[in-house]
């Protein structure tokens, strides 16, 4: 798969099986597309901040279904006002873990739904 030019091309892909990982200089190209998103330890990270529960768990909610669709799910840490997103793909090299196109894809998912999920002041 060549690398997506915008975050909107990514947000227009879908997961699919993926046995290797992305290498280092395919995860700064891909990074660089979602420029609130980080790699710690691994994996694809972002923290999302709401006004409070209400939004926080709408935002799951949405997320969930996102997830579901894309058969890619991430490691959610909930809060009152927060909701931190951790994706890796646990079947990449040979099982050993790493970070594939799909964590990309549903990162950029994720943050449209975010997007959207925020109200105007």
């Amino acid at each position: 798969m060549s690398t997506p030019t915008t975050a909107q091309m990514l947000r227009q892909l879908h997961c699919a099986p993926r046995q290797d990982a992305l290498s280092a200089a395919a995860v700064a190209a891909w990074l660089a597309l979602l420029p609130e998103w980080t790699v710690q330890n691994d994996k694809l990270c972002r923290d999302f901040g709401f006004k409070n529960y209400y939004q926080t768990l709408a935002f799951v909610n949405a997320l969930a279904w996102m997830t579901h669709t894309q058969d890619h799910h991430p490691e959610l840490i909930i809060t009152y006002k927060t909701c931190a997103v951790r994706y890796d793909t646990h079947s990449v090299n040979q099982g050993a873990g790493g970070l594939s196109e799909n964590d990309f894809i549903c990162a950029a998912k994720a943050d449209d739904i975010y997007q959207s999920s925020q109200v105007a002041p």
